[in-house]
C-alpha cells in the first residue's frame, strides 16, 4: 500500500519539485534510521507544500520496482531510497525513469539521475570511541555493526585505542540491519564476556540492545539519533546522522535545479553529523577536551591522533 500525505499546494516559485516518494526497507517506527527518513519526508511536505508518499517493507528489487512504477504514475519526480541497499536497485531501475531523480545513501551512484548521499561517519565513531575508552571499567568494549563497510566502526575502534591503550574492542557483525534476534544474542554474549559498554550500529536493533544494556546496569553508545532519552545514565552519547535535515537540503537543491548526480559526502562540517547528549556520568573536563577536539576537526579535518 502506498501511503500518501497530501498537501494543500505546490512548491513556491519553482516547479522542479512535483511530488516526492520514500521507500523504507523496514518501518518508520524503528526510533532510529527509518523514523528519521519519515521525519525528513514530513519536512519536505511542510517546506514545499507538495504531496508525498511512502512505502514500508521495501526490501527486495521486485517490490521496489513495483513501488517506483506506482510513484511514477502518481507524478512523483523525486524518490528517496532510505538505505544502502537501494544503491543496487536504483542502478538497474533508474534508467527506465529518466524524468525521476533518485536519491540513495552510502552507495556509489553512477547513473545521471541518481545521487548517493554518503555519511562520512568515521570521525563521529572516533569521538564516540574516545568516550567509551574514557568510561570503561573492565577495559572490554563491544561493537555490534550490521556490515563491515560502516565507517564509524573502524573510527570507534581507533578512538577507543587512542583514549585507552588498555581497552580491547570486540567487533561482531550481524550482517543485517534488521536482525534483532542475532544482535541480541551477540549483545548478551558480549556482556557475559565482561564488556561494560556496547555500541549497536544497526537501525532496528540499537534500541532493544540499549534497553537490554540498561537492564544489566551497563553502558551504551546510541546510533543515528540522540538516544539519551532511553536513559542518560546508560547512553553515554550517540553518533547522530541528521538524515531528516539532509532530506530538506537535497529537496531544496533539486527544486532549484542544483542537485547533481553522483556521490556527495557529508561530515561534521556540514552539520548533519554530530555527537548526541553527553551522559552526566562524564566529567566536565573530559567533555570540554572532547568538544575542543571536535571543533579542531571541523576546522582542520584532523582527528586527535593526527
Amino acid at each position: 500500500m502506498v501511503v500518501v500525505l497530501a498537501s494543500c499546494g505546490q512548491a513556491g516559485n519553482q516547479d522542479e519539485l512535483k511530488k516526492v516518494g520514500l521507500l523504507i526497507p523496514d518501518s518508520i517506527n524503528d526510533q532510529a534510521w527509518g523514523t528519521k527518513g519519515y521525519k525528513g519526508l514530513l519536512k519536505i511536505q511542510s517546506r514545499f507544500q507538495v504531496d508525498v508518499y511512502y512505502k514500508e517493507g521495501m526490501n527486495s528489487k521486485n517490490v521496489v520496482e513495483r513501488a517506483i512504477k506506482e510513484f511514477a504514475q502518481k507524478g512523483v519526480n523525486l524518490i528517496y531510497g532510505h538505505g544502502h541497499e537501494y544503491d543496487e536497485y536504483f542502478a538497474d531501475i533508474a534508467p527506465k525513469y529518466p524524468k525521476i531523480h533518485f536519491i540513495t545513501f552510502n552507495g556509489d551512484a553512477k547513473n545521471k539521475n541518481v545521487t548517493s548521499l554518503i555519511f562520512d561517519s568515521y570521525a563521529s565513531g572516533f569521538f564516540a570511541g574516545m568516550v567509551a575508552g574514557h568510561v570503561t571499567k573492565t577495559n572490554r568494549i563491544g561493537v555490534i555493526p550490521a556490515y563491515e563497510w560502516q565507517p564509524e566502526v573502524k573510527g570507534f575502534s581507533e578512538g577507543v585505542k587512542y583514549q585507552n591503550k588498555n581497552a580491547l574492542v570486540d567487533i561482531q557483525y550481524v550482517n543485517d540491519f534488521d536482525d534483532q534476534e542475532k544482535a541480541m544474542l551477540i549483545a548478551d554474549a558480549m556482556m557475559t564476556n565482561h564488556c561494560d559498554i556496547l555500541y549497536p550500529v544497526g537501525d532496528s536493533y540499537s534500541v532493544p540492545v540499549i534497553e537490554r544494556v540498561k537492564e544489566m546496569g551497563l553502558y551504551a553508545i546510541g546510533y543515528v539519533s540522540d538516544q539519551s532519552d532511553l536513559g542518560n545514565k546508560t547512553v553515554l552519547t550517540s553518533t547522530i546522522q541528521d538524515v531528516d535535515q539532509l532530506y530538506e537540503i537535497t529537496a531544496e537543491k533539486f527544486n532549484n535545479g542544483q542537485l547533481k548526480p553522483g556521490n556527495i559526502t557529508y561530515d561534521f562540517q556540514n552539520d548533519v553529523i554530530s555527537l548526541g547528549t553527553f551522559s552526566p556520568l562524564l566529567d566536565q573536563k573530559f567533555i570540554e577536551e572532547l568538544n575542543r577536539s571536535i571543533e579542531r576537526y571541523k576546522e582542520t579535518g584532523k582527528l586527535p591522533n593526527e
